[in-house]
């Protein structure tokens, strides 16, 4: 019966996984209009692209391959039901320029300085799937339980994938501690119908809002309002198949007395030139970026940046340090669980780069930023 239970569940998930590749076999019930704006270099009238794609089109690879080889298990590693976790209880605040971080799991960290306390990506949910029966299960526990999350100023929201935009999670944190939320076009429509509030931005667009860090009478303490710019990264969206798209992908900047703070959500690497744009909105302190769910290369290329590619962002990005995230906790790819932090620990090697410039740490573990 367990058996049968779970591929029940894996077919469930690939059929999900497979409208989003093959958007013309989905309802046209289930397409959704997020944003309505004037065309621009990245947005056609209707739907949001890569300005690149556009004059270099990915190899597209037919998703059937994807789907026979992960159920055969052909070159599928097999990750373990799950891994033992320490959750930590972080402190209510960091003061001045002390900035903690805390890897939670996949993309989701929390950062504090300055008694801001900022989340990106947040997902407590036990799946990351439209489904509480199906799609893709926590091997990981969250690094720190709901209950002993502090007060949440700021939260980063990159694109609508099950996987980095959880409205569960996001309509708790938002009933519990009102936070600014900030993500990028479109995605506000899908965070409005749960009656959760957010603020947008395109790409290159500065979002501005108050905070409450000064209240808590740290000296010295930030700015009465905290400035995110939205950056432009290499992905795509769809929460149904039918509205890839309709919403777009960012990653973030967040300007910091102590050093900027640059989280880069979910990206391939496209032709490079991201993180080389945002560059310019350094210097960077920390860089929260993706370093899992590569393989096989052929699929996944376009969306997911591997180790090496990451390192070279990192490069290109300036960045003084970085924490490598999206890997260890959902099996949406083919590689092993701790294949991601050993291929980061050899490009850096190979590179001549300290390995505590870029870190890969274990879920629930907090360290101090230089």
């Amino acid at each position: 019966m367990r058996t049968f239970l779970r591929r029940l569940g894996t077919a469930l998930l690939f059929l999900l996984v497979g409208l989003c590749f093959a958007p013309s076999v989905v309802p046209p019930f289930l397409d959704r209009i997020y944003y309505r704006g004037a065309p621009s270099g990245h947005f056609d009238g209707a739907h949001f692209f890569n300005p690149e794609d556009r004059l270099r089109p990915p190899r597209a690879t037919p998703p059937a391959r994807f789907f026979n080889r992960w159920l055969t298990g052909d070159g599928r590693a097999r990750w373990p039901e799950r891994v033992p976790v320490t959750p930590t209880v972080p402190p209510a605040w960091v003061e001045g320029r002390t900035m903690l971080v805390t890897w939670i799991g996949h993309s989701t960290v929390l950062v504090q300085t300055g008694g801001l306390n900022i989340l990106t990506d947040p997902i407590w949910s036990e799946r990351a799937s439209p489904f509480a029966f199906a799609g893709p299960k926590r091997v990981r526990a969250p690094g720190v339980r709901f209950a002993d999350l502090p007060r949440i100023d700021l939260v980063l929201v990159s694109h609508n994938h099950y996987d980095h935009m959880d409205v569960a999670t996001l309509k708790r944190l938002w009933e519990r501690d009102r936070p600014l939320i900030v993500t990028s076009l479109g995605n506000d429509a899908i965070l409005r119908g749960a009656g959760i509030p957010a603020r947008t931005g395109d790409w290159g667009h500065t979002v501005a809002g108050p905070w409450r860090g000064c209240a808590r009478e740290i000296d010295p303490c930030l700015p009465a309002r905290v400035e995110v710019t939205v950056e432009r990264v290499h992905h795509w969206g769809s929460r149904w198949g039918v509205d890839r798209n309709r919403a777009l992908w960012s990653g973030f900047t967040v300007r910091l007395p102590g050093g900027n703070l640059f989280f880069a959500g979910d990206t391939g690497w496209g032709d490079g030139s991201w993180p080389a744009e945002a560059a310019k909105d350094g210097p960077y302190r920390l860089a929260i970026l993706p370093i899992g769910a590569y393989l096989p290369r052929e699929v996944m290329q376009p969306s997911h940046m591997n180790p090496s590619e990451a390192v070279a962002a990192f490069r290109r990005l300036g960045a003084r340090t970085a924490l490598g995230v999206h890997w260890g906790t959902f099996q949406l790819t083919f590689e092993a669980i701790d294949d991601p932090p050993r291929r980061l620990a050899a490009a850096l090697a190979a590179q001549g780069i300290p390995a505590d410039r870029f870190v890969a740490t274990e879920v629930g573990r907090t360290f101090a930023v230089p």
